[in-house]
């Protein structure tokens, strides 16, 4: 990734300069199809943030979340299906009948965003993927996301899967009260095994983690549908800002300027 410095002259995003309303305003036009800013627990910056658009792996901090409210056993040998591991898009690399725990199978849903682990877990917490899926739909309207609707738990491309920049906002807020999410969220790399003893290092897809001063995740996606996605959660201090981009055409930079910003106008006011 590009270097951080001189964020300011950062002029494609088509940033006007000068007095800050207080209302949400649109000051990054052309930074994606969808995005939403926000520093501490109010809005500041936002475009088209209740449009319905493919969220990719974004998706995945439901799923976590259903596991989580469920009766969640990290300990738990979790055995992987033909299906899981034949799951395509991003992956572990786990093979079928392998076992792993649960919460190594966590680990690699939320660091590498595998969607092998992603199925193994759905099918080990409901017994089916439709039933997941039902009640990560459940949830979703109990969390009040109206423009949210899964399709599936990984993220990847459905007709009907859709969420929005705020809805995903309010789902990742949610997702990091979850010490398990936040920890995995910051988390650059770790190393899980199986029942066996095969280990699987796992990188993660956040390209700021150890780039971005102060962030601590949350959650990247990409599909050829939804294009490049990214939620981030950075803090200094006392100062919490968080950027969520739906189709950002250069997501690491342009997340990484407008939380840049962001932490300029909060120290500022």
């Amino acid at each position: 990734m590009r270097s951080l410095a001189g964020l300011a002259l950062f002029i494609w995003l088509g940033v006007v300069h000068g007095a800050e309303a207080p209302a949400v305003i649109d000051r990054y036009p052309r930074a994606a199809d969808a995005y939403v800013v926000a520093i501490g627990g109010t809005d500041r910056w936002a475009r088209a943030a209740d449009r319905s658009l493919p969220p990719a792996s974004l998706t995945k901090l439901m799923t976590a979340i259903v596991l989580l409210e469920s009766r969640w056993d990290p300990d738990a040998w979790v055995t992987v299906s033909a299906q899981a591991a034949s799951a395509s898009g991003a992956r572990a690399g786990i093979a079928e009948r392998e076992q792993l725990t649960a919460g190594d199978l966590l680990a690699a849903l939320l660091v590498r965003s595998a969607n092998d682990a992603c199925i193994a877990l759905a099918e080990h917490h409901s017994g089916s993927v439709a039933a997941f899926v039902a009640r990560m739909n459940e949830r979703a309207a109990e969390l009040a996301l109206t423009r949210t609707h899964f399709v599936n738990p990984c993220g990847l491309d459905a007709p009907g899967h859709r969420s929005s920049a705020n809805d995903l906002l309010r789902l990742a807020r949610h997702a990091v009260k979850f010490p398990s999410v936040a920890a995995l969220a910051a988390t650059r790399s770790t190393t899980i095994a199986t029942r066996k003893g095969r280990e699987i290092a796992l990188a993660s897809t956040n390209a700021l983690l150890g780039r971005l001063d102060g962030a601590r995740g949350v959650k990247s996606g990409y599909t050829s549908d939804a294009g490049p996605c990214v939620i981030v959660l950075a803090q200094r201090k006392d100062v919490e800002v968080w950027v969520v981009l739906l189709n950002a055409r250069d997501r690491w930079w342009t997340a990484a300027a407008l939380a840049e910003d962001a932490f300029h106008v909060a120290l500022r006011d």
